[in-house]
């Protein structure tokens, strides 16, 4: 047995971790695994590289494997046991057996939920009343939606009061039976209370809304008035809950009406459908149990290949997976929808085409992920993700409840914290990391970049391509714009410097922009030819281009990946031992993510970060229509254009005090001082020598340690010698 089965994980997926080399669980994995497993919503925080991938998609793919299995073999739900005896026992609910396959019931029966925005799902109780007596239940619309709920036959369709064997009230005021839909007493919403009345006595059928009666409704047939009588509901994109007399009601009915919980035994039935033929059918196949939202592209598509690569020997059944991301063909993925899908990993933009066209499906969803979650926020995407979680059903449709799990390498943020409390349930907070820090495996230095000072850029400047900002100044060497587009030229010059200084063959180099990722590519082909190879990485190059060129660098096939923050989530690049911040990142967080790009794995790193000491006017396309594409309005933004001056020395100070540390300083020779850091590591490799630190450390500590001692034993003599001689001075 692996240790990862050890944590109930199943054999077959410890087997893939096995041949994976996944001999033990990382720290965040044990914590998250068991917790998943058994039912909880987790917030995990931990650093990059940890495991955190594993840590969530281990434990869902054995959940829905499990489900799939049961669904197949005819287990639970779809078990069907025959009809049940006449009896009294038991609690009055809403029957799990006897409803719509996107209508979800929670565990104690009493909370209905169906989010399925194209349709009508319904449901009865698992009891019915029938041959004399007069009966109450309530029941409390919670969420938005379309609902009515009243009474029902055995023989009435799930579709309440679209036949003539159901009586329904709908929140729009219309009563309904025979597909007659009358309007009668008023209109309800979220928060009331409806009240619904039987009377078998006399054949009649009422409502109350908030405990005002609405009159008589329905004088039932002569042909229905022996049938069983049960509770009903049939909802559309909505939540309700019912109250059968077992606590207090809202609104206590009038007259001598008795809760179906009081219903005497020998006017009770318990219902016969314990299999209903929806329930058994097979779920809708565009309707997966586990929707999974990555920032980036290329985060979707590691996290797809994780999944394959941990099921690889789950068989029967074979859990279907499917990526849905932008620049993949669209009918390509609603084709696969169509064939069936269990587990999606996506990308928000695509994601949110599909789901708004009905092509997805969420009524079956049991897990909702959200990974580097600070990410998909620092985006723009949380009405996003409140609009995806208000349409998940809190409860699935055999009873679950939805779980939620929410990972990043940062979780500290305050917004974060906000979406947490508002959308999870109870989670549990693994935090492996605590507050923001630098591993200590990464050394990280900054070079400011003064114009004023270093006037080489003069030199330059017909030789380096900046963002065109400047293109329509006047630039006479004092300006601002002048400094600014001078601070532009010197970051590629300082960029090469530091590169050759270190003898660096591999690193990832980050950019503001995309356009000086460009930019910057074009010089390192111009200046260095192979010696400075490399490739880019960012959301307007094409995705088979994107998955080529993140390839070439993982072989080595190129020395350096030019990129965007879209590169610094997450991406599993090992052995990466330098990066340079060509520009500070605009978010303080996305700090800790470029520079842990480097230092892991216990290899040590290197971090240059090229900071202006002066501002720079940069792109700022936040309100282009075209967001930046062929846009060249250099205004600033309060004046209507797509520019903005950029504080960098701000910028740096908001990073140190998040971290609460002053980074290191460096001249424009890129030349870093032996200390106890450096002349001890070689980057990319793990620190040596740490026997011979430590020794020598406590060879300068032995003698101190040693007059500790004495001293120690010289106060335990006194103590001692002092009681005692006390002790006998009294006698």
């Amino acid at each position: 047995m692996t240790a990862f089965e050890e944590m109930g994980v199943l054999p077959e997926i410890g087997q893939a971790l096995e041949e994976l080399d996944w001999t033990l669980p990382t720290d965040v994995q044990s914590e998250a695994i068991p917790q998943i497993l058994g039912g909880g919503d987790v917030l995990m925080a931990a650093e990059t590289g940890s495991g955190k991938t594993g840590a969530f998609c281990l434990p869902i793919l054995q959940i829905v494997h499990e489900t799939l299995r049961d669904q197949r073999e005819g287990k639970g739900l779809g078990q069907s046991r025959g009809p049940k005896s006449v009896s009294g026992g038991g609690k009055w609910k809403m029957n799990m057996f006897d409803r719509g396959d996107a209508m979800a019931i929670d565990p104690e029966g009493l909370l209905c939920q169906a989010r399925d925005p194209s349709g009508w799902h319904g449901t009865r109780s698992n009891k019915g009343v029938t041959g004399k007596g007069l009966y109450f239940y309530e029941g409390t619309v919670t969420d938005e939606g379309l609902c009515r709920l009243g009474w029902s036959t055995g023989k009435a369709s799930l579709d309440l009061g679209t036949d003539r064997f159901g009586f329904g009230f709908g929140g729009t005021g219309k009563k309904s039976y025979g597909k007659q839909f009358d309007s009668y007493g008023q209109s309800f919403g979220v928060n009331d209370t409806i009240g619904c009345y039987l009377d078998l006595n006399n054949g009649e059928i009422k409502w109350a809304k908030n405990g005002v009666d609405l009159g008589k409704a329905y004088d039932i047939a002569e042909n229905i008035r022996q049938e069983t009588f049960y509770a009903a509901v049939v909802l559309k994109n909505a939540e309700i809950e019912f109250n059968f007399g077992d606590t207090p009601f809202k609104y206590p009915p009038k007259g001598n009406y008795a809760a179906l919980s009081s219903c005497p035994k020998d006017c009770l039935i318990d219902s016969r459908i314990v299999a209903h033929s929806a329930v058994n059918a097979k779920p809708a196949p565009n309707a997966p149990q586990a929707i999974i939202i990555e920032p980036s592209r290329e985060l979707a598509e590691q996290t797809l290949t994780q999944l394959q690569k941990f099921q690889k020997h789950l068989t029967n059944p074979t859990i279907r997976t499917l990526l849905i991301i932008g620049g993949i063909s669209a009918k390509e993925q609603m084709d696969a929808l169509e064939k069936g899908v269990d587990i999606v990993c996506g990308t928000p933009g695509r994601l949110e085409d599909l789901i708004s066209t009905s092509k997805l499906a969420l009524h079956q969803i049991r897990f909702f992920v959200l990974d580097e979650c600070d990410g998909l926020l620092s985006q723009g995407y949380t009405g996003l993700i409140t609009r995806l979680h208000q349409q998940i059903p809190k409860v699935t449709n055999d009873g679950k409840r939805l779980q939620m799990v929410v990972c990043s390498a940062t979780l500290h943020s305050f917004d974060v914290k906000k979406m947490a409390e508002n959308l999870m349930y109870f989670p549990t907070w693994i935090d492996l990391k605590g507050q923001d820090a630098v591993p200590e495996t990464v050394h990280h230095v900054v070079c400011l970049v003064d114009p004023r000072k270093d006037t080489s850029w003069k030199n330059l400047r017909q030789h380096i391509t900046t963002d065109g900002v400047h293109q329509k100044d006047s630039l006479d060497g004092s300006s601002a714009e002048s400094v600014s587009e001078a601070v532009k030229i010197l970051k590629g010059e300082y960029c090469i410097r530091a590169i050759k200084e270190h003898n660096m063959d591999r690193a990832l180099i980050f950019c503001r922009t995309k356009l000086d990722c460009d930019n910057l590519e074009q010089y390192f082909m111009r200046v260095g030819g192979g010696s400075l190879s490399c490739v880019c990485l960012h959301s307007d190059r094409k995705p088979p281009e994107r998955k080529a060129n993140l390839q070439k660098f993982k072989d080595s096939k190129v020395k350096f990946m030019i990129c965007t923050d879209v590169a610094a989530r997450g991406i599993d690049v090992s052995g990466v031992p330098y990066v340079i911040n060509v520009t500070l990142p605009d978010e303080k967080q996305n700090y800790i993510h470029r520079i842990g790009r480097v230092g892991r794995a216990e290899r040590m790193g290197l971090a240059f970060s090229l900071v202006a000491s002066v501002k720079e006017k940069v792109w700022y396309h936040s309100n282009c229509n075209t967001k930046g594409r062929g846009c060249y309005n250099t205004n600033l933004t309060d004046h209507g254009g797509c520019c903005i001056w950029y504080n960098e020395p701000q910028l740096k100070s908001d990073v140190e005090e998040h971290l609460d540390i002053t980074i290191d300083l460096v001249e424009p020779d890129m030349k870093i001082s032996i200390n106890e850091f450096d002349g001890k590591v070689t980057y990319g490799q793990k620190r040596r020598n740490i026997g011979n630190m430590y020794q020598g450390h406590v060879q300068i500590l032995a003698p101190t340690v040693s007059e500790l001692a004495q001293l120690e034993k010289r106060a335990q003599s006194s103590f001692i010698d002092l009681k005692y001689r006390k002790k006998f001075s009294r006698t």
